[in-house]
């Protein structure tokens, strides 16, 4: 995520009625959802809010400054969910008498869910949703449905308004590796597409290689050919990090 999207956000209504609109439709079909929100980061920077409705307003910037599902959402990879988001021993800062002086709307906040997403090797985004009861067992499910729009949004919006078709043709060869590394994780460990993303990015930051190198090091260490790319999308060439990184990761995983 660079500059380039947070202020498309700011100056380019389309971006910001398709966000909205996209939120306040997840609101409408959740049970007890009191509000969703956006949030993005990039390079292990920390989360910015991007686009919220509802109770997410005020209630993003709280768990960006304090902690709480987005916040260790963002941090971990991993989708987090709470039945009582103000009681939560895992954000023990995050209370209501932090939160809700002078918003009378809060106090009916109980639950919250998070669920991260990428859409390329350095940018990473969180959309959230709270609601005034527990979230139910098919809420993450639900967000998920969602992830692929988000990220295709953002990808979408980051590329148009940055006006470098290189950097255009760099997202969608970085996407394409990481999708195929994560389906040849999923197929040898028998794991969630959550688990298999999780897998890479912490060897991504274990070994300090870049994601797309890493994804592509492990297809081949696999044996596995690279998916056809379209044409003129540049060839990632992984380095000699990336291939020991891959290498290292495919004998933890016949260790198991």
């Amino acid at each position: 995520m660079t500059e380039t999207l947070m202020n498309a956000a700011d100056r380019w209504r389309p971006l910001t009625e398709l966000l909205q609109a996209l939120l306040e439709q997840i609101t409408g079909e959740l049970p007890g959802c009191l509000g969703a929100g956006l949030t993005v980061g990039h390079a292990g920077g920390p989360p910015r809010v991007l686009a919220a409705t509802g109770v997410a307003t005020e209630l993003l910037p709280a768990q960006l400054a304090h902690g709480g599902p987005v916040a260790v959402a963002a941090g971990s990879g991993a989708p987090v969910t709470t039945d009582d988001l103000f009681a939560d021993e895992r954000w023990p800062g995050l209370t209501r008498d932090v939160v809700l002086d002078g918003h009378p709307e809060l106090p009916r906040v109980r639950g919250a869910a998070a669920v991260p997403g990428l859409w390329d090797d350095t940018s990473a985004f969180v959309l959230s949703a709270s609601f005034d009861r527990p979230p139910g067992a098919g809420i993450l499910a639900h967000l998920r449905r969602y992830e692929k729009l988000t990220e295709t949004t953002l990808l979408v919006a980051e590329t148009a308004t940055a006006g470098d078709p290189d950097q255009t043709l760099d997202l969608l060869a970085s996407r394409a590796a990481i999708e195929q590394a994560k389906g040849a994780i999923i197929a040898v460990r028998r794991c969630s597409p959550d688990e298999a993303w999780q897998t890479l990015r912490r060897a991504s930051q274990e070994f300090n290689v870049k994601v797309r190198e890493l994804a592509v090091a492990l297809v081949e260490h696999l044996g596995g050919p690279l998916g056809p790319q379209p044409h003129g999308v540049p060839e990632i060439r992984p380095g000699a990090p990336a291939h020991h990184a891959a290498g290292r990761l495919w004998s933890a995983f016949t260790a198991e």
